[in-house]
Order: structure tokens, then C-alpha cells, then sequence
């Protein structure tokens, strides 16, 4: 063997160095990650071919091996790592030539291209890519964050550390929006640091939360990082939990875990929600207790006030806590009561299936072992007791058709048990309601006519909808019921929002954070997968940007107002209103509502296209198209090449001398850490694309094929992946930042800065491994 060491190994060495030479040569990584594995394939064939790599393989004809296998051990549970002291034999890492392999490579590359570029099932993910991307890159170029600094930097600054603690919150908010890390490194380092220089806050203190505040768009929702591991996750873990099933003897992955094998994008967008925050509030926890400690590195500044009168403080208390947690508190109550509920009466013209036994008992005895070993010996009685009364009662009831009299009577069942208040129409106006409370807090000392008219708005539709609407009403008649309340609680809201929009904190904040919630909330509510959700969000963002162009002219945005409301009202609309004029049969106030809906999409796709021509004139649309193209690119140019190195590893067996090793660990929870640590690591040399198309489908069914919970695998290695960005000497945050600061500070002064923000992510890695609930409480309250 050479130097000693097996050919496998001296393969994955010979990788691993021309994949680290080609991203040194300054070639582009899209490129140089493909070239690697070519070059990298050449040599390994070179060096094979002249008989210098010896993979010392495991001699299956060995009697040894022979007894182990009769004492029921499956062959592909062993390896070198596991029993060592099996004979070996050698072999060329290449059994059938260098030439087979490159055939084999070859064809694989372009079924790969095929399956997870072109065409494959998660084409459709990947789409959300480009729409996040796009809309990221458009908000940034609105000049989102120069606002957004400003403001918070007056909220917060007057707190101990507090220009530290807003560019916490500043990082955060446009994670949640843009999720660039360049863009927002670029901007807080040119807008934050200077400021906080000037008002004598440490170099690295400084440096550091603006880096690592940067990169929390890693991991808050909606995140690139989330949807490029969402998509490897999902096959990764369906294909480790069918071999582990088959392993355990039973048939298929259903029956052994007890629920399908399968994880969403959308589903991890729920669990990385809590994580993100909690990094950013141990982010801002730092900066304040650094404050506290050394108050001449970070002490307070008063920028000045960001509302156009001073607010006392019981007057800040009530209406912006008090009397909103009142009404928030008043709707659970009546809906625990029934008086605030669900209206909806339709009833189905079948009836629903009866339900099956928790877990399937009818498999063998290997089977019934290991599924009793994961689950628990109860949860198994529990099941054999639920299959035995659904026997008992003649198997599982299937779905029938209902008669009219079971129809009648189901209908007549919703309809006593329907409550007096639709819960739509309370939700509505409880939002609404705190349209109305916040303005009452930004103006103390404003007319308050208008704004109790709209309150008042507000009370008469409950009463309208309690005495006269019930659950037969139609929308029609609903709608002409609630005229006068809807009109005088909107001539209530329309005061409301001059007073809001004095509020210098409310303004600049409240049209990305509606976009944000719409985004996100469609995606986190299971309304939608992220694709159209980030379709929403690119066409939000397009027209926010638009308006704010606009502004800069000194021009009128009203065709994107209207435009916007445009949407809201055909939401409305197709929600509450059968639009399917296709039918034999169609009431008049459907066929009005489908013009309404007709109308207002016309003029909503209008706007956007006015949008996307003010953006054009003002010459801004097309750089953010062209950076869009550029960073899309580079992702799936990425994903191509890194396709063709992980067939090279594949081809030569590092694969599965990879996975061997970590599989001989009794423990996976040692093999996930070691997982880890590796990443941890790579993350100091590779960034993170490289490391999710190369690393982890190496080792993903090893990590994905134990006991864990996917959700909490994928969150765990995305927070991980993070700190690529922040450890020296190849992390990005680090270069933009080092790009764009004052000469005084020093590329030390970066480095020392950010340590701290690294242990705080290892400590936040901590918290995660011994807290998992963190990541899966979300997803389990939040149906997906």
C-alpha cells in the first residue's frame, strides 16, 4: 500500500486536494468543482492502472466470513471499520478498469442532470430558488435595509449596546425578507459601522455582530440554504428509512416507523423558524451583556426620536400591549364558548373512511421484534387492541355515499352546533381593530372621532353577524349585511393609517413585514408549498420596489396601492365565493363575484407590469435581473459539477468506505457528531454549497437512515453550515465585510471579532442537540 494507507483512502486524499486546488486556482467554483473531479478521476486512473492503489477489500470467500454471515449478519452490514480482523484481499479500486467506471460516470451524470436539474420531482423546489433569489436581490436593491438601519439604530440606541443590538434586529428582519448574506453584509457593514466607529464602539465588537447578523438569512425562514437541503433531505431520508425497514425485516418503511417517510421544504421552514430566532436573540444577548461589561466599548447614543410626538409610557403600555392583548384575550374566550366559530355547513355526499389500527401488526415475528424496540411495547399493545376491535367490528369501514337523509341529517347537525360569529369575519376585524389601537398610540394627543367611528365599525358588524347573518346566508347577502360596518370601520382605518404613517418606525417597517407574513405564513400555515409562496414574495417585492422608486421621484404611487388592494380583494373574493361559472347553474352574486375577481386580477397583473416598467425606467430592473441569472446559475452549475465529483468518489467505492466507517459506530449519535465536526471543519475551506452537494449525499444515509428526526438532522447541519460564513479564511461574510470597512480597521481586528459569534453558533448547536424539541414543536402544532 501506498504510504501505508488503503487505495480508497489516497483516492478520497487526491479528491479532497484537487477540489481545495481548484477553488484556489480563482477559477470559478461552478467550474472548478466539475474540473476537480475530472482531474481527480484521471490521476486515480493513472495511479490504478500502475497497480500503486491497493484497496485491501474484505475476502468474501473466506470461511470466516462465511460463519459470520450463518450467524445472520447481512453483508452489507460489513466492513473493514466493524470486524477488522476479517482476511483481506487486495484489489484494484477500480475492479472492472478505469475504463468501465468512466462509462458507467458518464451515463450516470447525464441520468443525474436528468433527474435533480432537468426534470426530476424536485425541479419544482428548486424553482423557489430562483423566485427567493429574485426577491432578496430586488428588496435590496429598494434600499430596504438604509431605512430600515436608521430607524432601528433610534429605537435602540439609547440602550446599552444597543447600535449593536438593532443591526441584530436589522440582520434578522432582512433574513426574513432578502436572505443575501453579501448584500446584507455589504450594506450594514457601509451604513452600521462607520456610526458605531464614530460613537466609540469596539472594532471588533462591531465587525463581528455585523458579520454574523449577516448570515442569519442562512437559516430564518425563507432560506436558500433550507430549500437546497430540503430537496436532498427528503429522497435522502426516504431511501435510509426503506433500508433500515428492510434491515429490520419488515416490508417497507410505513410499516416499521408507523407513518410515511417523507419531509417537506415547507415542513423545514417550520422547524428552522424557533432556531433562527433563538440565534438571533443570543446575537443580541451578547452585544447587550458586552454592554453592560464594558460600557466604553459599546455605549448608548441617542439618535433622535422616530415618532412625530413623544408617547408616555402608561400610553405606550395600553394601547400597544394592553387593550391588543385584551382583544386577543376576548376572542380565545368566546371562542371557548362557542360564540366564535366555524359557520361552514357543507356537508360531504360521502362519508368518511374509518380509521385503521396506529401501527400495522400483521407482519412476522423479525418484524414485530424491531417494531416493538422502537416503538415501545405499549405502543404496539395499544395498536394490536385497535386492530382487534376494527376486526371485531368487521375490518375497516369503508367510504360510502350517503342518502339523502343522512345528508339532511348531518347538515342539520352543523348547523345547531354552528356559532353565532363566523371566526373568518372576527378575524378580520380583530385585525383591523389593531389598525386602530396602534394609531391611537403613535398619536396621544390626535383626534380621536375617526378612530372610535371605525371602533364602533367594528362592534356593529359583530352585532350584525350575530343577530342577523347565519351560517345559510349567502356571501352576497353577507356582504350587504356588513356594508355600512365594513364602510364606517375603513373610514376609521383610513385616519388610522395617516397617523401610522408619522410613525417613522411603523412605516418603514410595515410593507416589507406584510410581505414577510405573507410569505412565510402561506409556507408555515400549509396554504402552499414555497414555490408559489416565493412567486408571491418576487411579485411583492417588485412592486414594493416600485413604489419606492416612485417615492424618490417625488411621483404618485397610487397604482400600486391599488394594485395591491387589488389582490387582497381577489383573494377575498375567491375565498367566500364559488367562482365556477362552468356549472349548469349559477346565482347572480357568483357571477358577480367572478367579473370582481376578473376585474381586480386584470388590474393587479396591471400593476405589475407598471411595476416592473417603473423599475426598467429607472434602470433597476435590470441589474436585478442579471444578478438573479448570475447567482442561479451559480447554484445550478454548482449542483451540476458537484453531481460529477460525487460519481467520481462513488466510482472508486469512497462512498461506501465513508459510510462504512460510520456505520461501525454502535452509537449513530457518535457518528452524527462526528458528522458534525467534520462539517464544522470543511466549513473553514468550503463553502456551503459545496458542502450540501458534496458532503451530504455522502454521508446523508448514515445520518438519515438512524433513529433522529429528520427535521432536527437538517436544521442541525443548516446551523452548522452557517459558520462557513464566518470562519476564516475562506468565510464570504468576512471578504464582503473586509471590503467595504474603514481603513482603520484591520483584517484582525474581523477575525477576533467574529470568534465569539462562532462559539455563540457551537453554544446554539449545544442548545439544539439536548433541546430538539426546539426544532419540532413547530411542525407538530402547524399541520403541513
Amino acid at each position: 500500500m501506498l504510504f501505508g494507507l488503503d487505495g480508497v483512502e489516497i483516492g478520497l486524499i487526491i479528491v479532497f486536494l484537487c477540489l481545495f486546488g481548484g477553488i484556489l486556482s480563482g477559477f470559478p467554483v461552478a467550474f472548478a468543482i466539475g474540473g476537480a473531479g475530472v482531474i481527480s478521476f484521471g490521476i486515480i486512473a493513472a495511479l490504478d492502472s500502475a497497480g500503486i492503489l491497493i484497496h485491501q477489500a474484505i475476502d468474501t470467500g473466506s470461511a470466516m466470513y462465511s460463519d459470520l454471515i450463518a450467524q445472520g449478519v447481512r453483508p452489507d452490514t460489513v466492513s473493514i471499520f466493524r470486524y477488522p480482523d476479517l482476511p483481506r484481499i487486495g484489489e484494484p479500486v477500480f475492479p472492472g478498469g478505469w475504463e468501465q467506471a468512466m462509462d458507467r460516470n458518464l451515463s450516470f451524470i447525464v441520468n443525474r442532470m436528468n433527474e435533480r436539474v432537468l426534470a426530476g420531482a424536485s425541479i419544482e423546489t428548486l424553482l423557489a430558488v430562483l423566485m427567493f433569489v429574485l426577491m432578496g436581490i430586488t428588496l435590496e436593491r429598494s434600499k430596504i435595509a438604509n431605512e430600515l438601519l436608521t430607524t432601528m439604530a433610534r429605537v435602540f440606541g439609547p440602550l446599552p449596546g444597543g447600535l449593536a443590538v438593532s443591526v441584530v434586529v436589522v440582520g434578522a428582519f432582512l433574513a426574513a425578507s432578502t436572505g443575501i448574506v453579501g448584500a446584507t453584509v455589504v450594506t450594514m457593514g457601509l451604513l452600521s459601522l462607520p456610526t458605531m466607529l464614530k460613537n466609540g464602539y469596539s472594532p471588533k465588537l462591531a465587525t463581528g455582530v455585523i458579520a454574523a447578523s449577516g448570515t442569519l438569512g442562512q437559516i430564518i425562514p425563507p432560506s436558500i440554504v433550507i430549500v437546497l437541503l430540503g430537496t436532498l433531505a427528503g429522497d435522502l431520508y426516504s431511501a435510509a428509512q426503506e433500508q433500515r425497514a428492510q434491515v429490520a425485516g419488515c416490508s417497507d418503511a410505513l410499516t416499521y416507523l408507523g407513518e410515511p417517510a417523507v419531509v417537506s421544504v415547507g415542513t423545514l421552514f417550520q422547524a428552522a423558524l424557533l432556531p433562527g430566532i433563538m440565534l438571533a436573540v443570543l446575537y443580541a444577548l451578547y452585544a447587550f451583556g458586552y454592554a453592560l461589561l464594558n460600557p466604553k466599548n459599546a455605549p448608548a447614543v441617542e439618535l433622535g426620536a422616530s415618532n412625530s410626538e413623544p408617547i408616555g409610557r402608561n400610553h405606550g403600555l395600553v394601547w400597544f400591549l394592553g387593550v391588543p392583548a385584551l382583544l386577543v384575550v376576548g376572542m380565545i374566550g368566546l371562542s371557548n364558548v362557542n360564540l366564535i366559530g366555524s359557520q361552514n355547513v357543507i356537508v360531504d355526499s360521502y362519508s368518511d373512511a374509518g380509521q385503521t389500527a396506529s401501527l400495522r401488526t400483521k407482519v412476522d415475528d423479525q418484524c414485530k421484534a424491531a417494531m416493538i424496540e422502537l416503538h415501545g411495547q405499549a405502543a404496539w399493545d395499544q395498536a394490536v387492541a385497535e386492530q382487534a376491535e376494527i376486526d371485531a367490528a368487521g375490518g375497516v369501514q369503508e367510504s360510502h355515499q350517503l342518502s339523502d337523509e343522512e345528508i339532511a341529517t348531518a347538515y342539520q347537525a352543523k348547523l345547531d352546533n354552528a356559532a353565532p360569529i363566523g371566526s373568518g369575519i372576527a378575524t378580520g376585524f380583530l385585525l383591523l381593530a389593531f389598525v386602530l389601537t396602534t394609531a391611537r398610540g403613535v398619536g396621544p394627543s390626535q383626534d380621536t372621532r375617526p378612530l372610535m367611528i371605525g371602533a364602533g365599525g367594528i362592534l356593529l358588524a359583530l352585532i350584525v353577524d350575530a343577530l342577523i347573518i347565519t351560517p345559510e346566508t349567502t356571501p352576497g347577502m353577507t356582504l350587504v349585511f356588513l356594508a355600512v360596518p365594513i364602510l364606517l370601520t375603513l373610514y376609521g382605518c383610513r385616519y388610522a393609517a395617516g397617523l401610522l404613517g408619522q410613525n417613522e418606525l411603523l412605516r418603514v417597517v410595515f410593507p416589507p413585514l406584510v410581505l414577510i407574513v405573507a410569505v412565510l405564513g402561506s409556507i408555515l400555515g400549509g396554504i402552499t408549498n414555497p414555490t408559489p409562496a416565493a412567486a408571491l414574495g418576487a411579485g411583492g417585492a417588485i412592486m414594493l420596489a416600485a413604489y419606492r422608486k416612485l417615492q424618490e421621484e417625488d411621483k404618485s404611487g397610487r397604482i400600486i396601492i391599488w394594485s395591491t388592494f387589488a389582490i387582497v380583494i381577489m383573494i377575498l373574493v375567491g375565498v367566500n365565493f364559488d367562482l365556477r361559472v362552468n356549472q349548469e347553474t349559477v346565482a347572480v352574486e357568483n357571477w358577480i363575484a367572478f367579473a370582481v375577481a376578473k376585474i381586480t386580477y386584470l388590474f393587479a397583473m396591471f400593476g405589475m407590469i407598471y411595476g416592473c416598467w417603473v423599475l426598467f425606467r429607472g434602470k433597476v430592473l435590470s441589474p436585478i435581473v442579471r444578478e438573479t441569472a448570475k447567482v442561479t446559475s451559480m447554484v445550478f452549475t454548482i449542483l451540476i459539477g458537484s453531481q460529477l465529483l460525487n460519481l467520481v468518489v462513488i466510482s472508486f467505492g469512497g462512498e461506501h468506505y465513508i459510510q462504512g466507517f460510520l456505520k461501525s459506530f454502535d452509537n449513530p449519535a457518535t457518528a452524527f457528531l462526528i458528522v458534525m465536526l467534520v462539517l464544522f471543519v470543511l466549513g473553514f475551506v468550503l463553502d456551503f454549497l459545496e458542502i450540501i452537494y458534496i458532503v451530504i449525499p455522502i454521508v446523508g444515509p448514515v445520518i438519515y437512515g438512524s433513529y433522529f428526526d429528520p427535521k432536527w438532522v437538517t436544521i442541525m447541519i443548516a446551523v452548522n453550515l452557517q459558520t462557513s460564513f464566518l470562519t476564516p479564511p475562506f468565510g464570504f461574510a468576512l471578504f464582503y465585510l473586509r471590503g467595504v470597512a474603514p481603513k482603520e480597521v484591520t483584517t484582525g481586528h474581523i477575525y477576533k471579532g467574529i470568534v465569539p459569534f462562532v462559539l455563540i453558533q457551537v453554544v446554539g448547536l449545544a442548545i439544539l442537540w439536548y433541546f430538539p424539541s426546539i426544532v419540532t414543536i413547530l411542525p407538530a402544532l402547524i399541520p403541513n
